[in-house]
């Protein structure tokens, strides 16, 4: 998604970066093809009007134009603007510490991702030490409460589905019996249609007076486009729904419903989903989500997912070994399994700036990692942990045991020693320098200082590393 928008945008910038100074003309040109980009990107009209008229008259100021970098001061300016239409700060879910159970209602037209997101819901609210219980209110969609109970049982979540066809009775009995078995948190999946009637509408806002929500969520398709908009008013002007949950983010559509419908209802989104697996769904953040239309990248969100990967108890042994580039092939493979937790190759090429554009131009190599682990097994335990043993009869026999020619463990090794530089770049070396203990307790040696893992990124790169070492990071990947 957003392909073509950033695509188009990233076009308008590298036009103005060749110019030393702006003038008025100049930034009404870009301000044209960025108002063209998105529209093309299905982005509701009235959205884009707003956009442009505020985009141009703070690219007008002075201080712009009489910047020394007036093109990055412009890219700042739609920044700002794409993250306020978005929303412009996080929302979350807003549950009561004070009543037991908290209810969320999930709102929307049928084939939106209801069911499905009400799955990964209780998987993340699951994840918090929250003890959730899954609702089926859908008795019109032929199997709806089947695949509940399914995805219920795949992520651990208990489902209720009650033994009547009346929607409103089934919630309230679902409530009672998250109280009777101490669940803490309801998920309430009710049915949708084709589009919106009054049958359904009716139907929410029944169920919405009988069990009292503490949130009401829209789940809305990324992909629907201008007219979700419409669809979102009119949910809101009988439900009125707290927030969004905009399904499918992983799909080829334009993305004009996902940059319109917080600027056209005035509701937050407040996760998305990208992919079926269950730790799919995440928190919407609207300034990373403008940082990744613009090319930039998400590499907090990166980060976020490898500390949660992460196990507490390997932290400080990986982390020292890593700083001091002591990586092994056992290592090697422990990334890969990492990187898979993380989602894939894909998700981590796609949070780097300019790895959207790689991923679409087919540069990436989904199981590379995935052959290279092949390789690595068929090795001993000696040479997994000291990779300077093999030489080139052990090479031979590494390629027979996993059925590769010997050219491509001789590609391994070389992407082992650039993922061994690599891994020098981003992880700062460990200080030999005592920790200063408290006056006049002299002769006590101080713990050695251990920097953080994963380190800041000073002056907008990621560690030590800056583009050329990402582009290696994307020849790695493809296997080159």
């Amino acid at each position: 998604m957003f392909e073509s928008l950033s695509d188009r945008l990233q076009g308008v910038f590298a036009n103005l970066r060749g110019k030393g100074r702006l003038t008025e003309s100049d930034i009404n040109e870009a301000i044209r093809e960025i108002r063209m980009a998105l529209l093309e990107a299905d982005v509701n009209f009235k959205v884009v009007k707003d956009f442009t008229a505020n985009a141009t008259a703070k690219c007008m100021e002075s201080d712009i134009l009489d910047s020394l970098t007036p093109a990055q001061n412009v890219i700042k300016v739609v920044m700002d603007e794409l993250t306020r239409i978005l929303g412009g700060t996080d929302s979350r879910l807003e549950l009561s510490a004070n009543r037991i159970p908290n209810v969320i209602m999930l709102v929307g037209l049928q084939g939106s991702g209801k069911t499905t997101a009400a799955a990964k819901l209780a998987y993340l609210l699951k994840q918090q030490n929250r003890k959730p219980q899954l609702v089926a209110c859908d008795v019109y969609r032929p199997a709806a409460a089947d695949q509940l109970e399914t995805l219920g049982c795949e992520v651990g979540v208990a489902v209720f589905r009650g033994d009547g066809a009346d929607p409103v009775a089934i919630a309230k009995a679902g409530v009672r019996e998250a109280v009777d078995n101490l669940r803490d948190v309801v998920i309430i999946d009710t049915a949708g249609r084709l589009h919106v009637d009054e049958a359904m509408m009716a139907e929410a806002e029944n169920i919405r007076s009988a069990v009292e929500p503490d949130e009401i969520l829209m789940v809305v398709d990324a992909m629907t486009g201008q007219d979700v908009v419409n669809v979102a008013k009119a949910f809101a002007e009988r439900v009125d729904f707290d927030g969004v949950i905009m399904s499918k983010m992983d799909g080829d559509a334009r993305g004009g419903g996902a940059l319109s419908v917080r600027e056209a209802t005035g509701k937050p989104i407040k996760f998305v989903s990208s992919g079926e697996k269950p730790d799919s769904l995440e928190a919407f953040h609207p300034d990373r989500m403008a940082r990744r239309i613009l090319g930039m990248g998400d590499v907090l969100s990166l980060i976020e997912s490898a500390v949660k990967v992460q196990k507490e108890e390997e932290e400080a042994e990986v982390a020292e070994r890593l700083a001091r580039a002591d990586l092994n092939l056992n290592d090697f493979i422990d990334m890969n399994r990492q990187i898979r937790k993380m989602g894939g190759i894909s998700r981590l090429i796609g949070a780097l700036p300019g790895g959207d554009k790689a991923l679409a131009q087919g540069q990436v190599d989904e199981g590379a990692l995935d052959s290279m682990e092949v390789i690595i097994n068929s090795m001993t335990k000696a040479e997994r942990e000291k990779p300077d043993l093999i030489n080139g009869q052990r090479r031979a026999r590494i390629a027979s045991g996993a059925g590769v020619t010997v050219t491509d463990v001789n590609q391994l090794m070389k992407r082992y020693g650039e993922a061994r530089k690599m891994m020098k770049k981003m992880m700062p070396a460990v200080t030999d320098q005592p920790a200063r203990g408290k006056k006049g307790k002299k002769g006590k040696k101080g713990k050695k200082q251990r920097r953080p893992l994963l380190p800041g990124m000073p002056g907008g790169g990621f560690g030590g590393m800056n583009m050329s070492d990402l582009k290696k990071i994307q020849d790695l990947m493809k296997g080159e």
